[in-house]
């Protein structure tokens, strides 16, 4: 899923916005002015298509998570855990070291 602007994507193909979209598990909805992405994985994308994000992970998921969404331990020691299992000393280092090409 790609969201740029306006506009978001599934696999290079437009989802027209106010439209649902569900295809093998993944969904896209347009609660308000937020689009949506949720998955039959357990975990729901929300973004305001401007700065805000929010990601919710279902608890069966709980201590089975990593990257930017964190470990989902409830243990602070854990939240900047780096691909390499290192700990970042900073923030930026943290989302840094999780970017894709």
């Amino acid at each position: 899923v790609v969201a740029k602007g306006q506009n978001v994507s599934v696999n290079g193909v437009a989802v027209p916005q106010g439209h649902p979209y569900l295809h093998k598990g993944l969904g896209v909805t347009w609660p308000g002015e937020w689009v949506a992405v949720a998955s039959n994985l357990g975990v729901r994308v929300a973004w305001d298509r401007h700065l805000a994000v929010t990601v919710t992970v279902e608890p069966e998921l709980r201590g089975g998570t990593w990257g930017l969404c964190g470990t989902y331990t409830d243990e602070p020691a854990d939240d900047f855990l780096l691909p390499d299992g290192d700990i970042a000393a900073f923030a930026a280092a943290f989302g840094n070291a999780w970017k894709v090409p």
